[in-house]
């Protein structure tokens, strides 16, 4: 007998997609796989130098801190001073094994078994599974097209019952590409701050957002923050290395406390070669990532003039990597489309039915791999469905 918390869960999105791929005999030219969030340029030769200079250190292979080497800490703090213009401690950032590991810590240090965690939906489904396997209740706020793909305030408000003990937000979000604006981010905490409960705000998109040189929001300028906010953070998009896993919670001292018993017990502490290489590359690269930020902003103009002048599809929103499109195909499912895109135009992306319930019109295509001529080959695709 296995875990019915574990079976009841579907097996990894990403696989079943991939699988699909010996489907396709090539009629209209190259698969193109616009299914997982990976960016489609490979890292910098100085992160890879890093790289491989720290794999080759004695010191990589040993166990570090549990809550993250001490030199990455410190120069993460300065690099999010930079970007939000408020100081944040090394005592209050704690390194983890990619961003899905800093989501489930967090929400062990915050919820067990009889509590509740809210989350918009469509919904990132690492991190509703995440709850599902750790037998922690959700509830559902609905993001809707007419208002961008966003959730709206009292919506929020209404869903906070007395099991509730956070919100999980994903800004930009994952699958919509939706951008929450700061003025409703920081009306989503300061409700938090009212009634109790934390704010758990996944960044991972952060560095794609359209507006490279303004501040994502002002919360950590809050009196006070370290009681409310935990911000997740990963370093494989902006760095091109979600193969090495590495990710980071910005929280107070004490929600890293727990957050270390957490980490101790499954994973002792993130890997260190990549924690030592892109300790400089923070800022080393600045001027990498923002040609990489103007590069996935042109994908994502282009993917929604496409999508926007093909008839039958509707694009509901779109940012950093992602565009949420409803199909035109009425009566058929997500998934019986999606495969069919696969099979007959080799097109991957990933079913609505994976985002949550009510779903089934939708797909989620990411264009960060895609380069801007595949993404204009789209039309050609689509059209022959």
């Amino acid at each position: 007998m296995f875990n019915p918390a574990i079976s009841r869960l579907t097996a990894p999105p990403v696989s079943v997609v991939q699988d699909w791929r010996a489907s396709y005999e090539g009629a209209k030219g190259p698969l193109v796989d616009m299914s997982q969030a990976v960016p489609g340029y490979a890292a910098h030769p100085a992160m890879i130098s890093a790289l491989e200079a720290a794999a080759a250190n004695p010191d990589s292979a040993k166990y570090g801190r549990v809550e993250g080497d001490w030199e990455l800490r410190c120069a993460y703090g300065k690099h999010l001073g930079a970007i939000y213009g408020h100081e944040i401690s090394p005592s209050e950032i704690h390194i983890t094994s990619g961003c899905n590991q800093a989501f489930v810590a967090a929400v062990l240090a915050v919820a067990g078994q009889n509590d509740e965690i809210l989350m918009t939906r469509p919904c990132y489904f690492n991190h509703e599974s995440t709850l599902g396997m750790l037998g922690i209740g959700i509830g559902y706020v609905d993001c809707e097209a007419s208002n961008g793909m966003l959730p709206r305030i009292e919506d929020i408000a209404a869903a906070i019952g007395p099991r509730t003990r956070a919100i999980a937000i994903v800004s930009p979000n994952n699958p919509c590409g939706s951008i929450y604006p700061s003025a409703l981010l920081d009306a989503i905490f300061s409700l938090c701050r009212e009634r109790g409960i934390w704010m758990i705000l996944d960044e991972t998109y952060r560095d794609f957002l359209p507006t490279g040189d303004a501040r994502p929001h002002a919360l950590f300028s809050h009196d006070g923050w370290q009681n409310t906010l935990a911000q997740l953070y990963s370093f494989s998009k902006s760095y091109c290395m979600p193969g090495h896993r590495l990710g980071a919670v910005t929280a107070g001292a004490a929600f890293v406390d727990e957050l270390a018993k957490i980490i101790d017990n499954i994973q002792i502490c993130a890997p260190r070669a990549p924690q030592m290489a892109v300790t400089p590359m923070l800022t080393e690269l600045t001027d990498w990532r923002q040609e990489n930020r103007e590069r996935i902003a042109a994908r994502a103009t282009l993917f929604a003039k496409v999508m926007t002048a093909l008839p039958g599809w509707d694009l509901l929103s779109t940012g950093a990597y992602f565009g949420y499109v409803k199909h035109p195909f009425d009566g058929e499912g997500s998934l019986a489309v999606a495969r069919r895109m696969a099979r007959d135009v080799g097109v991957l992306t990933i079913p609505g039915t994976f985002f949550g319930d009510g779903q089934e019109q939708f797909l989620r295509f990411a264009f960060a791999n895609a380069g801007r001529d595949v993404i204009a080959e789209l039309p050609d695709r689509l059209t022959a469905l």
